[in-house]
C-alpha cells in the first residue's frame, strides 16, 4: 500500500488542550480527507502519524490496497506491479546516503514524500525491502538524458525513476485511453498469444 503524501503542518494541534486534541484531529481528517479526496480518482485513507523529519504531527495519505499481479490492459499478460522501490521512505534514505538528499527536506515539498506498506498497513521489514531492492537493481536499465529528450514507457511493463541531478526537474505525465489501432492491437495480441499457446 503507498502513501501518495504527508503532510507535516498538524505540530500546532500538540499545543492544544489534551481534552480538545481528540475532536480537533477528528475534524481536520475530516476536512482533509474531503479536500484530498474531492481532487483524485481514487479514494485515499488519511491517517495521523508522526514526519519523519522531526516527529512533527502529520497527516499521511494512503491510497487503496492494490493486488501485486495486474493484468495489462491490452496484452491481458499478468505484470508485477510495485512501487515499492521508488517510494520505500527506507530505500530512499539508502540511496540518499550514496547519492545525496534530495533537496525535499523543508517547506511544502515535504508532501512529496512517500511510503510503502502491506496491503493491511503493516511495515515492511527492512529484509524484505533490502531483497526487493536487490532484485530491482538487478534488472535497472540506466537512460542517460539530455535537455529535450522524451522517453516515453509503458506504466504495467516498467517502473520508472531518476537519479540524483543538478538543475531543475520538469516532469510531465500523460494519461491517456484509447487510440486509433488500439482494438485491432488488442485482437492481434490476443492471437499472438492464443498461437502461442497451441
Amino acid at each position: 500500500r503507498y502513501s501518495v503524501m504527508e503532510l507535516p503542518f498538524f505540530g500546532w494541534v500538540d499545543n492544544l488542550p489534551e481534552f480538545v486534541q481528540p475532536a480537533a484531529m477528528g475534524a481536520l481528517k475530516g476536512l482533509v480527507s474531503a479536500a484530498i479526496n474531492a481532487k483524485v480518482d481514487f479514494s485515499v485513507d488519511m491517517q495521523w502519524g508522526e514526519a519523519g523529519y522531526d516527529n512533527t504531527k502529520m497527516l499521511q495519505a494512503r491510497a487503496p490496497s492494490q493486488p501485486p499481479i495486474l493484468v495489462h490492459p491490452v496484452t491481458g499478460e499478468p505484470h508485477w506491479f510495485c512501487n515499492v522501490h521508488s517510494h520505500s521512505s527506507k530505500l530512499r534514505k539508502d540511496r540518499e546516503s550514496i547519492y545525496g538528499a534530495e533537496r525535499f527536506e523543508d517547506g511544502a515539498s515535504q508532501i512529496n514524500k512517500s511510503d510503502m506498506y502491506y496491503g493491511d498497513d503493516g511495515a515492511i521489514s527492512d529484509e524484505d525491502l533490502e531483497h526487493m531492492d536487490e532484485i530491482t537493481m538487478k534488472n535497472v536499465q540506466f537512460v542517460k538524458m539530455t535537455e529535450g529528450d522524451v522517453v516515453l514507457l509503458d506504466n504495467y511493463k516498467c517502473m520508472h525513476g531518476r537519479n540524483v541531478f543538478d538543475g531543475t526537474r520538469k516532469h510531465g505525465v500523460a494519461w491517456f485511453e484509447g487510440w486509433e489501432g488500439e482494438e485491432e492491437m488488442k485482437a492481434k495480441a490476443q492471437q499472438s498469444k492464443q498461437a502461442a499457446m497451441a
